[in-house]
């Protein structure tokens, strides 16, 4: 039987983790690029920090408003087509942004962004991993896709510094940028439409007795958790774990947001080093929190254990945040980057394998996605709060103080949640 588990798995890995690890990989990079096109953008267009701020973050007012209606609706037609279809709405609005001329223009472009990416993460989590996948295993599967947030970052960082400073067919670097990302998001939306699929009944690469594995494992689990409670999409959305789960996700992601986008002008204000250097750097950070995260979803996947394996990583990153926010000196300011990268990058494989531990299909799918989007306002708070606070305050420190303390009560509180294997 163990034989059996190890070749499915293998072969889901192959089959169905591989093009949710490059999708995400275009996600990110189609979110974050504007991070570094701000670099010679807001200069071109000149745009404020609280312009810029506003702009990045309002990114999550769209992703908010559809992420959960786009989860439900997903799981109820077919979550592969459905991340096939956002994949090429959301190229092609990143290509658009290419031709923004105000600040109006961006607002409009960066909230049908977020609208389009919404429902991507909770229909990986919800609808995608718990179909190939059993619940013991999904915090090593989702921790593997996720790694794709710094690889995007590792590939995407020394490309987009080097690009904003160039000027490519009458485009500036950063018009570049968008088109030639967004556009490979377009093509690729069209490869997901014919590679990943919903059923196991209905692919060639699994052998008959791995379908009846597979099949007879997750009924089994489906029906323990029927038997403990069975959810509607209403009452796992009102479901006082769940709403926890909610403010946990909302610190947690207004320091990863907070440090996502306003890292590459932190390091640059920090050091005083050129475009291409501070892509560069970015790439070691990335490289360490990947590692974190991997070793982590292992560890959680090994023990059955989550919420230590979530909060620690958390404490680190508000460690991080707090060091760089009384550093004057640039090799400790990158040291606090590091740090920081770890803590908001490493608990993502575990934190999206525990609402599937005791939720299954739309009630999953709705719940998933009602975190992420209440999470997500973090996403707006975050970056606005620093570009607010560095336009009053002339310096990035009272930033920082902010997003360590949201991070730390962010752990603090997942250690409340109740234990789940």
């Amino acid at each position: 039987m163990e034989g059996i588990q190890k070749r499915v798995e293998m072969k889901a890995y192959r089959h169905i983790v591989i093009p949710l690890f490059i999708a995400s990989i275009l996600a990110f990079l189609d979110r974050v690029n504007v991070s570094y096109a701000a670099l010679t953008m807001n200069q071109d267009l000149g745009f404020t920090g609280q312009i810029y701020g506003i702009g990045a973050g309002i990114f999550f007012a769209g992703y908010v408003l559809f992420e959960v209606p786009g989860a439900v609706w997903a799981e109820k037609w077919s979550p592969s087509k459905w991340i096939a279809r956002i994949m090429v709405t959301w190229g092609l609005v990143c290509v658009g942004m290419a031709f923004i001329k105000n600040d109006t223009q961006f607002f409009i472009a960066r909230f049908l962004l977020g609208a389009c990416e919404a429902s991507l993460y909770p229909v990986i989590y919800a609808s995608v991993i718990p179909r190939w996948f059993l619940s013991k295993d999904r915090p090593r599967a989702i921790a593997l896709t996720l790694t794709s947030l710094q690889v995007s970052a590792i590939i995407g960082a020394p490309f987009a510094g080097w690009l904003v400073g160039v000027t490519f067919a009458g485009f500036k670097g950063w018009q570049s940028l968008f088109i030639l990302e967004g556009g490979v998001t377009v093509l690729f939306g069209f490869v997901v439409y014919f590679w990943l699929k919903d059923d196991p009944e209905k692919v060639s690469w699994l052998e008959p007795e791995e379908k009846k594995f597979l099949r007879e494992s997750l009924a089994k689990e489906n029906a323990a958790k029927t038997e403990n409670k069975k959810f509607t999409v209403m009452q796992a959305l009102t479901n006082f774990e769940v709403i926890k789960l909610c403010l946990i996700y909302f610190l947690w992601v207004t320091g990863f947001w907070g440090f996502g986008f306003w890292m590459p002008t932190v390091l640059k204000a920090a050091s005083g080093w050129s475009n291409m250097a501070i892509g560069w750097l970015t790439v070691p950070p990335m490289v360490m929190s990947l590692i974190a995260m991997v070793y982590i979803g292992n560890s959680s996947s090994r023990t059955g254990e989550k919420r230590w394996h979530g909060a620690i990583p958390l404490m680190i990153g508000a460690i991080g945040m707090l060091i760089g926010a009384f550093s004057s000196n640039s090799y400790i300011a990158y040291l606090s980057v590091v740090l920081a990268a770890i803590g908001v990058y490493g608990p993502f494989g575990v934190w999206w394998s525990y609402p599937t531990t005791f939720l299954t299909g739309a009630a999953a799918a709705g719940a998933i996605g009602l975190i992420n989007s209440v999470g997500n306002i973090g996403g707006f708070i975050g970056p606005y709060s620093i570009g607010y606070l560095k336009d009053i305050t002339g310096s990035f420190s009272l930033s920082y103080i902010y997003l360590s303390g949201s991070l730390f009560l962010s752990a603090l509180l997942m250690l409340t949640l109740k234990e789940k294997k």
